[in-house]
């Protein structure tokens, strides 16, 4: 009987001690901000690589030894400078020759249209001209000769002498009329283009010569600097390869790709921004070209930067990464990217303090983020208190005040899976 006395005693006290070691809920302390409303731009990165703005590689038309470079490699030249000639002694003399030729068919086309032609048509006119009074002078005998014939003065044999030497003046009358005919159409204007032929003929052997000797001489196409000059005077370039190459580099262009529901976000003329490797801030830029046209391959959208560098510090080929500023929203909702959470079906949520000093989950739906601020489209207002740090791992309800951040009431929270941040 005492035994039981005692095993109850026991487990009374027991039990009391139990429940007065019983501590309150704890706090956990959180960082928390009402969200900030104002203007929020998307950004849309790629990476890229910088090219010149214009490039030549220029490639000899002709192949020839070099005679003389008059630039070296890092040279500014401007639009038409002369860069270097290759020999051409043998084209010279070539041009020479024509030329000759050429001077021969201009004084022979001259000859031809102010001497020989006009002399040839004179002298169809003057045989014309005589076979008509021949004609005009025997059609007179024989009408007079008709006459002493009918008055019996002559006889009939002088009639008949008459009327044959009208026929043959007849004849050569007519001989006469066609032949000037001939020369006044068809023959004059066949040696005019005969002459004229073959002073085009030379006149073009001429300009060919020429041209040739013209190619021997390389000459900037574009303003820029000498990034490549590969040989020295007396070697001979190989066909095809260029011996000279300029580019324009006081602008360069940063050439990216992307997905085309991206570049349907921007416009021609939108800012942006490079990173380069060794340069420490970013270095403005602007769109200057969309393709009107997905590139077959990767089905994206090649754009064009164009960024100012008239200082030389960008180099052409370098990989850079471009941030384009897209659509922008102004008064948009944002909140710390830190305070949403995603849960595993994508759904987006965020912790908030309730006025009973507990935390509470929200739905939202997020649109565009930009850098740490991300806007919210809807589920929130300006009056909510949006936890920022210590949310991930909380529970629904849990006790939590505002402050700074402290590691030891953290812990509970972040046991779960830690601070987002």
């Amino acid at each position: 009987m005492h035994e039981l006395f005692f095993l109850v005693l026991i487990t009374t006290l027991l039990a009391a001690g139990c429940k007065k070691e019983e501590a309150p809920a704890t706090e956990i302390t959180v960082q928390a901000e009402h969200p900030e409303q104002g203007s929020i731009s998307d950004h849309i990165t790629a990476d890229a690589i910088l090219a010149p703005l214009a490039q030549a590689a220029i490639v000899p038309k002709i192949a020839a030894p070099v005679k003389k470079f008059y630039v070296q490699r890092g040279a500014r030249v401007k639009e038409g400078e002369l860069l270097a000639v290759l020999e051409n002694a043998d084209l010279a003399a070539t041009a020479q020759d024509n030329r000759g030729s050429y001077e021969a068919a201009q004084a022979a086309y001259a000859t031809a249209t102010k001497a020989q032609v006009p002399e040839d048509v004179q002298k169809a006119e003057l045989d014309y001209a005589q076979a008509h009074a021949n004609l005009d002078l025997n059609t007179s005998i024989v009408n007079s000769r008709k006459q002493l014939f009918a008055e019996g003065a002559i006889p009939g044999r002088d009639l008949d002498t008459a009327q044959a030497a009208l026929v043959q003046a007849q004849a050569a009358y007519d001989t006469a009329a066609k032949h000037l005919e001939s020369m006044r159409s068809v023959n004059r204007d066949a040696e005019l283009k005969s002459a004229q032929g073959q002073l085009t003929s030379a006149e073009g052997k001429y300009k060919n010569a020429t041209a040739q000797v013209g190619y021997t001489e390389i000459r900037s196409p574009i303003n820029g600097f000498v990034t490549d000059r590969s040989l020295y005077a007396g070697e001979t370039p190989a066909a095809g390869a260029p011996l000279i190459t300029v580019m324009e580099t006081s602008s360069l262009l940063a050439k990216a790709h992307i997905a085309q529901n991206l570049a349907q976000q921007m416009k021609i003329g939108d800012g942006a921004s490079l990173v380069v490797p060794g340069i420490k801030d970013p270095v403005d830029a602007k769109v200057t070209l969309i393709s009107p046209a997905l590139d077959p391959g990767s089905t994206t959208l090649e754009i064009w930067l164009k960024v100012d560098n008239k200082k030389g510090a960008l180099k052409v080929g370098t990989p850079v990464k471009v941030s384009i500023t897209g659509r922008t929203v102004e008064q948009a909702l944002k909140v710390p990217v830190s305070s949403i959470l995603t849960a595993q079906d994508g759904s987006k949520s965020v912790m908030v303090v309730g006025t009973d000093g507990a935390a509470h989950k929200k739905a939202v739906e997020v649109g565009i983020q930009d850098g740490d601020d991300v806007q919210i489209t809807k589920g929130l207002s300006t009056a909510d208190m949006v936890i920022t740090n210590g949310s991930y791992g909380l529970d629904e309800g849990a006790k939590v005040k505002v402050g700074p951040a402290d590691d030891d009431d953290a812990k509970p929270a972040a046991g779960k899976g830690g601070d987002k941040d």
